[in-house]
C-alpha cells in the first residue's frame, strides 16, 4: 500500500490512523475467519480470508482491503475484542 496513502488514513469513526496488518495478526485473523468466528460491527459474519487489511494504532479495529483499496466503512469493520488468538503486538 502507498505511504502516503496509509499516512493520511484513520478510522471513520474514531479518527484514530491505521497501519497495515503484520502477518501474525493476518495469519490470526484469517484463523478465525475460517473457524466462523468474525462478525463486523454491523454484526455481519466475514466469511471471506482477508488478504491484506489495515488495523488502528489502538489496535481496536481492523479494515479490509480489496485489490489495494482500503474499505474504511464503519459498518465494515471488525472489531479486535471478539478474537481470542489475536496477538497481544504487532
Amino acid at each position: 500500500m502507498d505511504k502516503r496513502l496509509l499516512d493520511i488514513l484513520c478510522c471513520p469513526v474514531s479518527k484514530t490512523p491505521v497501519r497495515q496488518l503484520a502477518r501474525g495478526e493476518l495469519d490470526a485473523i484469517n484463523a478465525a475467519i475460517e473457524r466462523g468466528e468474525v462478525d463486523t460491527v454491523a454484526g455481519a459474519r466475514v466469511g471471506e480470508r482477508l488478504g491484506e487489511g489495515l488495523i488502528t494504532v489502538d489496535r481496536k479495529v481492523i479494515y479490509r482491503v480489496d485489490d489495494g483499496i482500503p474499505v474504511m466503512l464503519p459498518e465494515e469493520g471488525i472489531g479486535t475484542v471478539q478474537l481470542k488468538d489475536f496477538p497481544a503486538t504487532a
